[in-house]
C-alpha cells in the first residue's frame, strides 16, 4: 500500500489517502485550515479556521506552545480557534499542530504554518514621579507580590468560554494607538506598553467588553485601581488607573455592564483608560480583538 499526503493551500499537511492494488480506496477525512487576522504580526489576535470534510465533535490545536480550544460558528461548518501572537514573538514560520476528533473517536491531524512578519513599535519619553521609576525599598515586597498574583492569573485558562459575539469598546473615547510602544521614564527604558490607552475624562463609566468573571478588583502599586475580567479560555481584560471600582472579585459581568470609572491612579500623567488584553498569556492589542470580533458579529 502506498500513502500520499494531500496539501491544502500549500501550507498544511492535512490528511492521508490510501491506494491499494485494487484501486483507489475511500478518501480519508480532510482538514482545510486557514486563518483570519488584521495581520500576522507581534501583538495581533489570529482566528484559526478549520473546515473538516466531514462532521467532527471537537477540534484542538497547540500554537506557540499553548493549547487552543475551538468553537463552531453559527453555520456549524467552521471551527474557530483564537490565538495571540505575543508582543515579542520572533518573526518567521510557526507550526500549529491541529487535531480533530470524529464521532467514532478517530482523529485527523494536520500541521498549519503561520508566517509571522516583523513589526516596529515606537518609543516615548515621559517624566513621572521618581518613586514610580525607582520605587522605595519599603514597597518592593508589595510590587513583587502583586507581580506574582498577576502572573498566576494570566497563566491560567478557565475551561468555560464566557464570551460570545462581538467585543464592546469600554469607553467612547478614541484610542491613542499606544500598544507596543516602549516607554522611557525619566531617562530609564522600561518594558513595552502591553495595552492600549483610550482618551476619557475622570469619572467616565467603563463597560465590560464582553461576559466574564472578575478575578481581581483592587489597588496595585504601578497600575492604581485595577479590574481584571476572566472571559474564559485564557482570555483576560485588564483595566488600570481607575478612579473607582464598581465590581468585586468573583462577580460575573455581562457585556456592557459598568465595572468602574476612569481615573489617574498609579503611574500615569493624567486621566485615561488603560486596557490590556491577554490571550493564553500573550500580550495582544485590544483593537485587534475588537476588529476580529466586531459588535455586529454573531457566533
Amino acid at each position: 500500500m502506498r500513502l500520499f499526503w494531500r496539501v491544502v493551500s500549500g501550507l498544511s499537511l492535512v490528511a492521508l489517502t490510501a491506494i491499494s492494488g485494487t484501486g483507489l480506496s475511500i478518501a480519508e477525512p480532510l482538514l482545510d485550515i486557514g486563518h483570519h487576522a488584521r495581520s500576522a504580526q507581534p501583538g495581533e489576535v489570529v482566528v484559526i479556521q478549520v473546515r473538516p470534510s466531514e462532521p467532527v465533535i471537537s477540534v484542538q490545536a497547540v500554537a506557540f506552545g499553548v493549547a487552543v480550544r475551538f468553537f463552531q460558528d453559527v453555520t456549524g461548518g467552521v471551527w474557530n480557534g483564537v490565538i495571540g501572537i505575543d508582543l515579542e514573538t520572533r518573526p518567521g514560520d510557526h507550526a500549529l499542530a491541529v487535531r480533530a476528533t470524529l464521532a467514532n473517536g478517530d482523529t485527523i491531524r494536520a500541521t498549519y504554518r503561520l508566517s509571522v512578519t516583523p513589526k516596529e513599535f515606537p518609543t516615548r519619553h515621559l517624566s513621572v514621579n521618581p518613586s514610580f521609576v525607582n520605587p522605595p525599598a519599603d514597597v518592593l515586597e508589595r510590587i513583587a507580590r502583586e507581580a506574582v498574583r498577576q502572573r498566576e492569573i494570566f497563566q491560567a485558562s478557565s475551561p468555560e468560554r464566557q464570551w460570545d459575539g462581538g467585543f464592546l469598546r469600554p469607553v467612547s473615547g478614541s484610542s491613542t494607538s499606544s500598544f507596543g510602544r516602549r516607554s522611557v521614564y525619566n531617562g530609564e527604558p522600561r518594558s513595552p506598553h502591553s495595552g492600549t490607552d483610550f482618551r476619557a475624562g475622570e469619572g467616565t463609566p467603563i463597560a465590560a467588553p464582553n461576559g466574564g468573571t472578575v478575578v481581581l478588583a483592587g489597588n496595585l502599586y504601578f497600575s492604581g485601581n485595577v479590574v481584571i475580567i476572566d472571559h474564559g479560555w485564557g482570555l483576560y481584560s485588564y483595566f488600570a488607573h481607575l478612579s473607582s471600582i464598581g465590581v468585586v472579585e468573583g462577580e460575573m459581568v455581562k457585556r456592557g455592564e459598568q465595572v468602574g470609572t476612569v481615573g489617574s491612579t498609579g503611574r500615569v500623567t493624567g486621566p485615561h483608560l488603560h486596557w490590556t488584553v491577554r490571550l493564553n498569556d500573550a500580550r495582544v492589542d485590544p483593537l485587534s480583538l475588537m476588529a476580529l470580533f466586531p459588535m455586529d458579529q454573531e457566533q
